[in-house]
Formats: structure tokens, sequence, C-alpha cells
């Protein structure tokens, strides 16, 4: 039986804009938008008859703004999923994140090429309605595993590995992938984390430039580590935080004793650049059966391979699990594919850092 349509009600003052949207989500056949809107306060009125399954949110509209909009729709319903439109600016980068932080689900780049209409409904055919689909829970995951992701005697119920004991080794390094959710999965996350943690932390967060730099400045407010965006020559210390640049790999090089950061613009991994894959991969050739992966929300399956090399040399992996994530993809792949050790609520995640990075450390206590 064919799945009912997913319904979108599209708002932005810019008729152009409206039309393109609109025109780019028809020709999929699971998608239906139900209805349009200029600024915030018409889609107010709309969102409360028309009932739409998924909200697309323009930010700057007269007599209500989309973050207004947002604010007074996430009032009347909590879970809908609100897709806001951004600009590759820096003021578009601090809306965009206020908005992330008033519980709009995603976000995705305002088509630039308006001159352009292909080329403009081809950036909304790539990067809206795959988010459409995966935050309404559309998405069909397939996974086919590799020849290197072997349970490897670990105890799985179903499909979702569950393990109780902790995996005895020294852990080096702690190297996060997130995407989908992860701006809030961060702000919840690493605030938890001690002031002496005695690892550095290196983390992959998909975002463009000036995102990633905002990013790291606000959860610098939050966290007793320092956070920082990755710069190359950056020497990596305990107890600091890099958050991977927007439109750079980021990737690790052992100097003599010392680890540093480099970035480079490569080839998209997984269509990302910054890509998990390549940060991980890099961590385990430095730090090996040292490393602790940790995987949150996310679209995708980057950092599948990535926690692959992990698995093979030795080391560590936690996953955030389908209940707290805002899309259940890169961590779902992980923890299907039989080699996270442990599949764990956002809330437990801290805790489960500290006790793994406390083995082998025995002077260190959590502050």
């Amino acid at each position: 039986m064919a799945l009912n349509k997913i319904k979108v009600l599209v708002v932005d003052d810019a008729i152009v804009v409206r039309r393109i949207v609109t025109d780019t989500l028809a020709t999929d056949p699971e998608i239906e938008v139900i209805g349009t809107a200029a600024n915030g306060k018409i889609a107010q009125t709309k969102f409360d008859n028309l009932k739409p399954d998924a909200v697309t949110m323009d930010i700057e509209m007269p007599e209500m703004d989309g973050l207004q909009a947002l604010q007074e729709i996430r009032k009347r319903n909590k879970k809908v999923p609100i897709i806001m439109f951004s600009t590759l600016t820096q003021r578009g980068a601090k809306a965009t994140l206020d908005a992330l932080s008033f519980g709009a689900s995603d976000y995705v780049t305002k088509p630039a090429n308006v001159g352009s209409v292909s080329k403009a409904m081809d950036q909304v055919k790539n990067e809206l309605i795959p988010k459409i689909k995966a935050l309404c829970g559309r998405s069909v995951h397939k996974l086919t595993p590799s020849p290197s992701s072997k349970p490897g005697g670990l105890r799985t119920v179903g499909s979702v590995v569950k393990t109780s004991a902790i995996t005895k080794g020294k852990i080096d390094i702690l190297t996060i992938g997130v995407s989908t959710g992860g701006p809030n999965a961060l702000a919840d996350l690493l605030p938890l984390i001690p002031g002496n943690l005695p690892v550095p932390v290196v983390i992959v967060q998909h975002m463009p430039p000036f995102f990633t730099k905002l990013l790291a400045d606000r959860l610098n407010e939050k966290c007793k580590l320092n956070v920082k965006e990755g710069e190359p020559g950056q020497k990596l210390e305990p107890g600091t935080i890099w958050i991977a640049p927007g439109n750079f790999h980021m990737v690790l090089s052992k100097n003599g004793t010392a680890v540093t950061i480099n970035t480079n613009q490569a080839p998209l991994e997984n269509s990302c650049r910054p890509a998990v894959d390549v940060l991980f991969r890099s961590v385990c050739e430095i730090y090996k059966a040292r490393t602790l992966g940790l995987i949150l929300t996310g679209m995708g399956q980057d950092g599948l391979v990535g926690c692959e090399h992990i698995k093979k040399v030795g080391g560590q992996i936690v996953v955030q699990d389908e209940d707290t994530s805002v899309v259940w993809g890169m961590p779902g792949f992980v923890a299907k594919s039989g080699i996270a050790e442990k599949v764990l609520p956002l809330k437990e995640i801290a805790k489960e850092i500290v006790e793994r990075v406390k083995v082998g450390r025995y002077a260190w206590m959590p502050n």
C-alpha cells in the first residue's frame, strides 16, 4: 500500500523562491505542498488550519520573521519538522544557530541562483527533499557492511549491539561525528564533560563556512573545556575541543611527539566536506587502539567507514540511540553494522566518555 504523501507548508516572502520550492517539491511523488505563506503571521494561521507534516521557513520576512514564527509554532507543536532557509553569511549563520536553539529541526541553504531556475531547483532537490523525508521518517536505510564490519564477539540484541562492560584499554583521544540535530546535541553533551578531561577532542559537524566558527564560539561559552574551530598547525592538547571548519576536511598529523591539525579541500566524501570518515581515518593512523569514536545524530552514513577503521585498529565506539536522535542515520548505520560497543541516550553519553577515558588513568578524577 502506498504511503500517504508528506504534506508541506512553504513559508517565504519571495514569490520566486516560493515558486521554485513548490515546483521542485511537486516533482517528488512522496511530497505534496498543501500551502504557502509570505510571512510568519500567515504561516501561523495556515499551520493551524492545514496541519502540515513539515514546514520550510525563510528567516527574513516582513511583519513576522522566521525566528518569531518558529517560536510561535513550537508553542503549538513541539515535533513537526521545521527546516529553515539560511544564507551563507555571518548574519545568516547566527540566525540559523538561533533558529536551531529555538527548536528548528534543520536548515538548508537558500537558493541563490534564482536567475537560473534549473540550478535553484537542483539545489532544492538535492538539499531539501532528502531532509524532509529523513525528518518525516521516510528515509530507507539499506546497510551493506564491508567485510571489516564484523561483531567480533560482541553480544547483540536484534541487529543492534548491546554491551555492559567497558572495553579495557587506554584512550588518548575522543573523535566525534555528527550532522542533523548536531548543534543542539553538542550543546547538551559537551558542557557535561569535565574541564580536566585528559585527552583532546576532535569533531566533524556537517556545516558550511561561518557556521562552524560561530558554533565553536557558542559552545566555548557553555563548556568547561575550550572549544575552537580547527586551524592548520594547531597542536592537539588535552582539555580542548576542535571543530572542523566548514568546507574543509580536518586531518591529524604527527610531528615528532606532537599531533597537529591540518585542513584540505580534497574531494567530498559521502557528499560532505568536512567528512567524518576523513577525520576518523587520520585519527586511527596516529592513535590506533587508543581511539574512542562517538557518532551522534545525523542523516546518511558518514562515519560508518571511519568507525570500521576504529574497530579494525582495536579502538572503541559509542553511538547515540534512536529515541534521542533527530535522525538516526549516521548512528543507526554504525549500530546496525555490529561494531558499536554501546548505544546510549544522549544524556548518558558524557558519563560513558568519562568512564572510558578514566581506564588506565587511575590518578585522574573528574571534577
